[in-house]
């Protein structure tokens, strides 16, 4: 048995088993065994480190191999392949080398629900031969939380070989092709035959019995492909596969209402926004690679260096550990060494060895493997650079608008150490490749696919680009000039206050003060908070500490950790959440009999005040940190005024024991419609109120979030949860007591406005909303808000009342 390799959430969301799956491939574990994710965010990130060995044309799959071999697949929602790609933005492509935590797939929540028949995400070990071991209990999860460990065991089926082998031609019918599904059925349909079988497509070839390999094949309506089969039981093995193949997509029904992906028939845009300036046609010098060399031994070693050498050289980004995985690729290697025996010489072997793998990846003739090919030159320029063949460009003007057929990485980064790049228009590219990854992280406008007719462009001329438009004008009116640089100077303005103000305490149109915290889970989490203009920690998950464990953590432990992340915060106040686990989140050193309904089970405050042990450590831990006050305490899951009192008692107690007279602030968590209802006797007594939407939510609509069927139907702002709210603002009011925000709703700019308007004057959101969250703040006055809340509490659903703030707030949205 190998050793295990642990994979982690790709997506923040609800985790669940995979028989919750509503599709009986995945739920029957025909693709193999994994857990289930409905997902809460719209990035699918690398749950390991590992390379792309499959992604869907229509980008709402993908499959990586761990270095353990066991190649993991991910599938974004049920029946999303009738989707056709629309509301899925791959950032990788095949072969790509990813970390753990890398974007892989960005996609739409609210497109791709609205067209998928559940979000509910399968993630499986779709290999044989290996097993997942120690899963993670269903519950809530963030990106990074530990899901289960793959490990390879000692398995092996072998297959009589005997007979004559037998070929079949098989067109691939209508429909999506090969994708999970249909992979599935072929390797299940071979199931207990004595058979080998393989299909072979233009390029690729696949054992059949493998629904990841057949996945490679990228096989689509019309593709003729070639099955070979060799055992006793062939002919059944090839009537039953080629009936599979030929047959319609049983999802084919759905391909007329699904939504038709992105034309590329025109220009794209790969990176939005607005430049004006003068066109500089990308010119490159290239250096003279000699034809032959000094020797095998010679060239070899000079190859190596400069391979060394140029990966050395890469940074640490995600797209310098793809570049350095194929400077160190065998394959590469392998072709260039050929080439070298033959006498070449090491630029000319390296460059060539590039070429026949550009011309693989052409060959295939998709779209998002082709856009690699770029890679490919990159990485050999690279190379030829260290060999001191390499190209040098020709100056560019700051802020022009560069035209070129293609753009390599490596040259994007040269342009932006030289000056300011003002936009890219490519006649090639692609909107998935690595330049178009980094133009849009630097705020570059960028259009690809723009057609050989962009090259002809004067140089110096003054063009306007509007890459969101996907639009570009060679020969700009005075007037249209104008106005876009008048549009840019007002962006850059806005930008620039933006980010001064982020630094600014929050306050409305009308001058009233809204904290905005930020929830945290660690010391960085804090880090990046206060960096990102952060007023305090409004959420710290204290459980982070307690979970994957077989020990609770000790009193010294706690302390440090807590006063770590004390330290981060610079002051600010830190909100605690105490231990947040019960049945649906189990602790293994706290014996807790199964629960039919975890969620309405021994969790949160109840788990605490049962185990008072583990309360009474946590606590004096908590009173510890320095200074007194900075940390305020808050407990999950309180119903009424009984339970908020014996946190009080045991917060004062141990700040008896520690000797610490100053008060320390002790406030609860409304999730439940009991604590919002009683608001008014909590208020009484708390120091203040934090409301989590999200389990309100779930209490409030009878809404299970782990299950499919009802997942949808979570939205805080419906106006059941928003008149909770509102019966909670009230209540905290007729005491003086604050209330806050620490749900996900905090962070959605349509419910900014109600949320303030109900009388919430403290939100707290993840970092990277902070100064979104601000700045939306600045354009909303309370009595706005007061008007805009009392509408939405009229309304019949959610629905209506991101309608009614869309039309409430219009362009002032943008701010959030």
């Amino acid at each position: 048995m190998t050793a295990p390799i642990t994979l982690v959430a790709p997506f923040a969301g609800w985790l669940g088993l995979l028989d919750e799956v509503p599709d009986p491939v995945f739920a029957e574990a025909m693709m193999g065994p994994g857990l289930a994710l409905d997902p809460l965010d719209g990035v699918l990130r690398a749950p390991a480190d590992g390379h792309v060995v499959s992604l869907a044309s229509t980008g709402h799959s993908i499959t990586i191999e761990l270095a353990n071999g066991a190649q993991i697949l991910m599938h974004i929602g049920i029946e999303t392949v009738a989707l056709r790609g629309a509301g899925f933005a791959p950032a990788v492509a095949v072969g790509d080398t990813v970390v753990a935590g890398q974007p892989l797939i960005a996609f739409d929540l609210d497109r791709v629900a609205a067209g998928a028949r559940s979000l509910i995400t399968p993630i499986v070990v779709a290999s044989p031969g290996f097993a997942l071991v120690d899963p993670a209990p269903a519950g809530p999860v963030v990106a990074g939380d530990r899901l289960f460990a793959v490990v390879g065991e000692s398995v092996a089926q072998v297959v009589d070989r005997g007979g004559t082998a037998q070929e079949r031609v098989v067109i691939v019918g209508p429909g999506h092709g090969i994708h999970a599904r249909p992979a599935a059925r072929i390797a299940a349909a071979l199931a207990g035959l004595a058979v080998e079988l393989t299909i072979r497509g233009d390029i690729r070839q696949a054992n059949a019995r493998s629904p990841v390999a057949l996945l490679t094949l990228d096989a689509r309506a019309g593709d003729t492909l070639v099955l070979r089969a060799q055992g006793p039981d062939a002919s059944r093995a090839l009537d039953a596969v080629s009936a599979l193949i030929a047959a319609a997509d049983p999802d084919a029904h759905e391909l007329e209402q699904a939504p038709a992906s992105a034309s590329s028939s025109g220009p794209v845009c790969a990176s939005p926004g607005l430049a004006v300036g003068p066109i500089a046609r990308l010119r490159i010098a290239h250096g003279d690679v000699p034809h032959d060399g000094e020797g095998f031994a010679v060239e070899a070693g000079k190859l190596a260096a400069a391979r060394k050498a140029a990966a050395e050289r890469l940074g640490d980004g995600g797209i310098a550990v793809a570049h350095r995985a194929l400077i160190g690729d065998p394959e590469m290697g392998a072709l260039a060494e050929r080439h070298l025996a033959e006498g070449r010489s090491a630029g000319w072997a390296w460059r060539a060895a590039t070429q026949e793998q550009a011309d693989g990846l052409r060959a295939t003739g998709n779209p998002r493997l082709i856009e690699r090919i770029a890679d490919l030159t990159d990485v050999a320029g690279q190379v030829l650079g260290e060999l001191g063949h390499g190209g040098t460009l020709g100056a560019v003007p700051d802020g022009a608008i560069v035209v070129a057929e293609d753009l390599l990485p490596s040259q994007f980064v040269t342009l932006q150490r030289a000056g300011r790049i003002g936009g890219i228009c490519l006649s090639a590219g692609g909107p998935t490749s690595h330049v178009a990854i980094l133009a849009a992280a630097a705020g570059i406008p960028m259009l690809v696919v723009a057609g050989s007719g962009v090259l002809g462009a004067a140089d110096g001329a003054v063009a306007v680009l509007d890459a969101g438009a996907a639009q570009i004008d060679f020969s700009p009116t005075a007037d249209l000039i104008a106005t876009v640089q008048a549009r840019l100077a007002e962006q850059g303005a806005r930008r620039a206050v933006q980010h001064r103000a982020a630094m600014a305490d929050a306050h409305t149109a009308c001058g009233a003060q809204i904290e905005v915290f930020a929830n945290c889970g660690s010391a960085v989490d804090a880090r990046n908070a206060v960096a990102a203009g952060a007023e305090g920690c409004g959420l710290l998950r204290s459980e982070f500490l307690f979970l994957d464990r077989t020990d609770a953590p000790g009193l010294d432990e706690q302390r440090a950790t807590y006063q770590a992340i004390a330290d981060a915060m610079q002051g600010r106040p830190l909100i605690v959440r105490t231990l947040d686990v019960g049945a649906d989140k189990p602790l293994a050193y706290v014996p807790m009999p199964t629960e039919e309904n975890p969620a309405l089970g021994q969790r949160g405050i109840r788990l605490s005040l049962a185990r008072p042990e583990l309360m009474a450590t946590q606590l004096a831990a908590l009173v510890a940190v320095q200074p007194v006050g900075q940390v305020r305490i808050m407990a999950p899951m309180v119903v009424d005024r009984a339970e908020l009192r014996q946190l009080r008692a045991q917060v004062s107690a141990a700040a008896r024991d520690a000797g610490i007279e100053t008060a320390i602030a002790v406030g609860v968590m409304v999730e439940t419609p009991a604590a919002a209802l009683l608001a008014d006797q909590l208020a009484a007594e708390a120091d203040f109120l934090s409301i989590g939407t999200n389990d309100l939510t779930q209490y409030a609509l009878a809404a299970d979030r782990g299950n499919p069927a009802t997942a949808a139907m979570i939205d805080a702002l419906h106006p059941a949860v928003l008149r909770l709210i509102a019966q909670c603002g009230i209540g905290a009011a007729a005491h003086g007591c604050p209330v806050g925000i620490c749900g996900s709703a905090a962070g959605d700019p349509l419910a900014v406005p109600l949320l303030i308007g109900l009388g919430v004057s403290e939100l707290s959101v993840t970092a990277n909303r902070v100064a979104a969250t601000k700045a939306l703040l600045r354009t909303i006055t309370l009595a706005e808000a007061r008007d805009i809340a009392q509408a939405a509490l009229a309304a019949d659903s959610a629905a209506d009342v991101r309608a009614l703030v869309r039309a409430r707030l219009g362009d002032r949205l943008q701010e959030g």
